[in-house]
């Protein structure tokens, strides 16, 4: 049985090769989104079918899905043939949320008779989230806040993250992301001190392939833009690096708590 990581940008895929120790396993990534530390082959999404064919004759009989892309443009002129067929549930799926895009995707390889396997169930150590530091009441108050935001808007397929301070909603998470949340927290004027950035699934999200992440990165971002902490939903969230974790927490004064 081989299995076939399909890796995005950022720090998870190298994470997870080295939990593949001793299987037969292949990596490639999304042209323009290769991961970090994790040497890997490109496509391009007009190739996808050409890709699904290779795996598949490769005797892949897995995928996982792990790390950041952006939603890629499709270039018609660029289509193989064996991505034609796909193309009219390729533009649906550009077309629709998150979620939405990401179950057609799945679709495809399915179809192949590849399974779908979560990061999650390769290294189920991830989902260990460390307790760092002490929220205050006012934190566990805009925690609160933020749980009860995400929970609102999690069936609209609209972000995994939100912030909230001193109770207020400061920025929910988009199809930018939580780094271009966090940062475009800089140019909000007169906001309250603190804050707490949280994190979680969306309602119906399929934890398969579209897991939220917090990392060391996280925790420089949230630090750069005055919150006090972070809060994750545990089971929800999958904790990269956590010794760098728990430094960057230390260095910073952030706390970390699961919600």
């Amino acid at each position: 049985m081989s299995l076939a990581l399909i890796a995005g940008a950022g720090r998870l895929p190298a994470t997870l090769a080295a939990a593949l120790e001793g299987r037969d396993w292949c990596a490639w990534h999304l042209e323009g989104f290769a991961p970090d530390g994790l040497a890997s082959e490109s496509f391009r999404v007009e190739t996808l079918g050409s890709l699904i064919e290779t795996l598949r004759a490769g005797g892949v009989t897995e995928i996982c899905f792990a790390g950041r892309i952006a939603r890629p443009k499709l270039d018609l002129a660029a289509l193989d043939t064996a991505t034609v067929p796909l193309v009219p549930r390729m533009m649906q799926a550009l077309g629709q949320g998150d979620d939405a895009a990401l179950r057609i995707v799945i679709a495809f390889f399915e179809e192949a008779g590849i399974e779908i396997v979560a990061p999650q169930d390769l290294a189920p150590g991830l989902l260990d989230v460390p307790a760092v530091g002490a929220p205050t009441d006012r934190d566990r108050a805009d925690i609160a806040r933020a749980v009860a935001v995400h929970r609102a808007l999690a069936p609209l397929d609209v972000g995994q993250g939100c912030v909230v301070a001193g109770g207020q909603v400061l920025a929910v998470e988009a199809m930018p992301g939580t780094d271009w949340m966090l940062e475009s927290l800089a140019r909000v004027e007169s906001r309250p001190g603190g804050g707490v950035l949280y994190k979680a699934a969306k309602a119906g999200q399929d934890r398969r392939i579209d897991m939220a992440t917090v990392g060391p990165d996280t925790v420089t971002r949230a630090a750069a833009a005055g919150l006090a902490g972070i809060a994750v939903a545990a089971g929800d969230v999958l904790v990269l690096d956590p010794d760098a974790l728990r430094i960057r927490l230390a260095t910073t004064g952030l706390f970390l708590a699961p919600a």
